[in-house]
């Protein structure tokens, strides 16, 4: 069977580092076929519309998707295209490499972030010139369906449990009822999970990162807390995501644009290259995904490094290297 791809660069380095990926998935020989569409600031520049119906159902159509980055238009590019994939968890691993200086090496994290609630749903209201509002939207059902995905997750990973990271001693209405139902969907599938207050992980991950390892969070908190732990690990350009739905997913370099460098071709290829291993594994190539994280991490401890890991590469070095080694 032929899997089809919905592949959209986006902007900047996304442009660079896409590529990147498409030539170790190349390197698989795999049977799979490769759809372009556009997305972007560039886009909405020259059309007006930043992420056009054709993209979309480009992406709704396809059985998984590879997203580069999108600047000013992030959130009118991403946010769309999550929805097109049915997306409700977006997994976020964070792991430090060998050979890779790492503020805390002992870090080996994975967050479970639910992706269509919370203060992102997009309810925002400028009701005068001194009063704007925000409604943040939590579900029973969302949440249960999270903790769901989390039980079946460190089941299948063989992880001990899970850890619920909210605010609900604040939050006691919306971040109250997350905590609720997933502790309550722990409970009936035995599934161990302890809690902690989000502003209190903040401070624990960084000074004892190996005291966590999957962690689950209502929507802002997985943002922020995943791009947290990025600063323990080597940065941004290390992490990959996966947006998954129950058929489709949307799998993305956690990073930006990176405007300062985009064109030079030193942009670091490893997110985007990982990114694609998570979608080998969506898509059920679980020994196709080991193989390119092995080679992506082999070339991590022994080289060739792009600039903001210490080296002096580019990201086409880096790619032919991972190649190389598959």
């Amino acid at each position: 069977m032929t899997e089809r791809i919905a592949v959209i660069p986006g902007d900047g380095i996304g442009r660079e580092v896409v590529p990147a990926a498409l030539s170790v998935l190349d390197a698989l020989a795999l049977e799979f076929e490769y759809v372009e569409g556009e997305a972007g600031d560039e886009l909405r520049e020259e059309t007006g519309e930043a992420l056009p119906r054709e993209t979309y159902e480009l992406a709704e159509a396809a059985d998984a998707t590879l997203f580069g980055a999108a600047g000013e238009t992030a959130a009118d590019v991403i946010l769309p295209l999550r929805e097109a994939v049915g997306s409700f968890v977006n997994v976020r691993p964070a792991r430090a490499y060998p050979g890779v200086d790492a503020l805390r090496p002992e870090t080996d994290l994975v967050f479970l972030r639910e992706n269509t609630e919370g203060v992102y749903s997009g309810h925002e209201n400028r009701l005068s010139e001194d009063l704007s509002t925000l409604t943040r939207v939590v579900t029973t059902s969302a949440s249960e369906r999270l903790a769901e995905f989390a039980c079946e997750y460190v089941e299948r990973g063989g992880h001990d449990g899970f850890t619920v990271a909210h605010k609900a001693n604040v939050m006691r209405e919306t971040d109250g009822r997350f905590r609720e139902a997933v502790l309550s969907v722990a409970d009936e599938r035995g599934v161990e999970a302890e809690e902690v207050l989000m502003d209190a992980f903040a401070t624990h991950v960084c000074l004892d990162p190996e005291g966590f390892g999957v962690v689950v969070c209502p929507n802002l908190a997985g943002d922020v807390l995943s791009d947290l732990a990025a600063g323990l690990v080597g940065g941004l350009g290390l992490l990959p995501s996966a947006n998954v739905g129950e058929e489709n997913g949307l799998f993305e370099p956690v990073h930006g644009t990176a405007p300062d460098i985009a064109g030079e071709g030193r942009a670091n290829p490893t997110a985007a290259i990982l990114s694609a291993a998570l979608m080998l594994s969506h898509l059920g190539y679980e020994a196709e995904a080991e193989r390119v994280e092995s080679a992506m991490t082999g070339v991590l401890s022994d080289g060739p490094r792009t600039p903001d890991l210490g080296g002096d590469a580019g990201t086409e070095d880096v790619t032919e290297a991972v190649v190389s080694r598959l």
